[in-house]
């Protein structure tokens, strides 16, 4: 796996030099490789527009005839027009082009492992995260923690037939991929024959805003073996399409970019411009009845003006049992400065207490290289949680994980932010976080105050 990363890295140099950055880069690889897999496996791409043709060409002939196929293949149904959605052409030298497609002609990429492949696939998407931070937090999740929330959550599609799992805000894929490698592994590959077909083409679902995520999620999921839909568009603004999910993993995108106005959502109990607290109700009613679900959330999320009216509804509706306060860092470097925690719920059931762990509080920040973020931290947590993904397990109160009842989280207006240990770290002259991350959170923070002051305006006007 790591040599084909690497490889596929080492394409990315070659596009470079003609002006390509990294995530044209990777999209137009996907172009490439999903035309030679599709040629590999006999799939139905019109005569004169697949892999052989195109390897054939040379000169401005190549260049002319890629942008041709790339034109033909998005007008076509299925899957080849998802991947294919206005597809450019963004290389301007031939020389480059046919290199890259001759590089990818080494190798007989549906004959590769499924789990070489897919992890090639997510090592070239974290670097090129990693390379270009700017947006890149939108959406890319670190992987430990996308780990640690698909351990704890087990979406066992098996014992359920129509059994789906959802990331209303997908991204690359991360966390659906996560949740199909995790069952590979709990059951070691070994699914009945009937279950499999149903699970790789019927379970796993996103949605997502931006089409060149969109069509890395499916290309992702595509390497891995699964062919469920991906929909392109916007999760909250658009009429919600009905369809229940027992499952819902999701990272909504922070900021506040494109948040000017509510949602004309009926479904929606609690009017607010918020994007994230808008998720959270889209995820409340997109859950089937005793669905799960894991939502990351920043700071100002739980405590911002209409957090308390959101919380207070979903409580009514959900047993909000567990949240995580993930530690500085967790994000770096695609969103440094941004703290940030994981609510986890299950509908049905009403709320009577929350728990929560403070994986925050004297711990030293994330940082890239020094210190980066691995699976083996959210240990404790896992343990901690219990082996009940629905947060039944039985519980012990320790420093870093406190129960706090119905009564405290009403006399606190149903805001979440809630600590109660110390931060030395705080008042630590070497263990402070740098003036980037500082200035970036300060950043966020006046942000969320602006929505709140909009929100004000709004219903001072009204």
């Amino acid at each position: 796996m790591n040599n084909l990363g690497q490889k596929l890295w080492n394409f990315c140099h070659i596009l470079r030099h003609d002006g390509v950055d990294n995530s044209d880069y990777i999209e137009q690889l996907t172009y490439l490789l999903f035309l030679k897999m599709g040629d590999e496996r006999g799939a139905d791409i019109p005569t004169g527009f697949d892999w052989q043709t195109l390897r054939e060409k040379s000169g401005t002939d190549l260049l002319d005839h890629y942008a041709l196929t790339l034109n033909t293949l998005q007008r076509q149904p299925g899957i080849l027009s998802k991947i294919y959605n206005s597809a450019m052409p963004r290389l301007a030298n031939p020389q480059n082009l046919k290199r890259l497609i001759n590089l990818i002609d080494e190798d007989d990429w549906t004959s590769l492992n499924v789990d070489v492949k897919g992890e090639a696939f997510e090592d070239l998407l974290e670097r090129s995260a990693s390379e270009e931070k700017k947006g890149a937090g939108q959406y890319f999740t670190p992987r430990p923690l996308i780990h640690s929330i698909v351990r704890i959550m087990q979406p066992d599609p098996r014992p359920v037939k129509d059994f789906t799992i959802c990331d209303p805000a997908c991204g690359t894929g991360g966390f659906l991929v996560a949740a199909y490698e995790w069952l590979m592994h709990e059951t070691g590959g070994a699914i009945d024959r009937a279950d499999i077909k149903r699970i790789k083409n019927q379970t796993y679902y996103g949605y997502e805003l931006v089409p060149r995520p969109a069509r890395l999620a499916m290309m992702n999921l595509f390497l891995h073996g699964v062919t469920s839909d991906v929909f392109i568009g916007d999760t909250i603004y658009e009429p919600f399409d009905k369809r229940g999910y027992d499952c819902i993993l999701a990272n909504p995108p922070f900021g506040t970019k494109g948040a000017d106005q509510s949602p004309d959502r009926d479904d929606f109990m609690v009017t607010t411009t918020n994007k994230q607290l808008n998720f959270v109700q889209h995820i409340l009613t997109a859950l089937k009845k005793s669905g799960r679900a894991a939502i990351v959330l920043p700071d100002n999320v739980l405590f911002e003006s209409k957090a308390g009216d959101v919380f207070e509804d979903l409580m009514k509706q959900a047993n909000l049992h567990t949240i995580l306060r993930l530690p500085r860092g967790t994000f770096t470097p695609y969103a440094q400065g941004v703290k940030a925690n994981v609510i986890f719920l299950q509908k049905g059931p009403a709320t009577d207490a929350v728990w929560i762990y403070d994986a925050r509080a004297n711990v030293p920040g994330f940082t890239k290289k020094d210190r980066p973020l691995t699976d083996k931290f959210f240990a404790d947590f896992e343990i901690a949680y219990g082996k009940d993904p629905n947060g039944r397990s039985q519980r012990t109160e320790g420093e870093r994980f406190r129960r706090f009842s119905m009564a405290d989280i009403k006399a606190r207006d149903y805001k979440l932010d809630i600590t109660w240990l110390k931060d030395a770290s705080l008042d630590d002259e070497t263990t402070r976080a740098e003036p980037l991350e500082l200035a970036t959170e300060a950043i966020h923070n006046l942000e969320g105050v602006i929505l709140d002051l909009k929100e004000i305006v709004k219903l001072l006007e009204a």
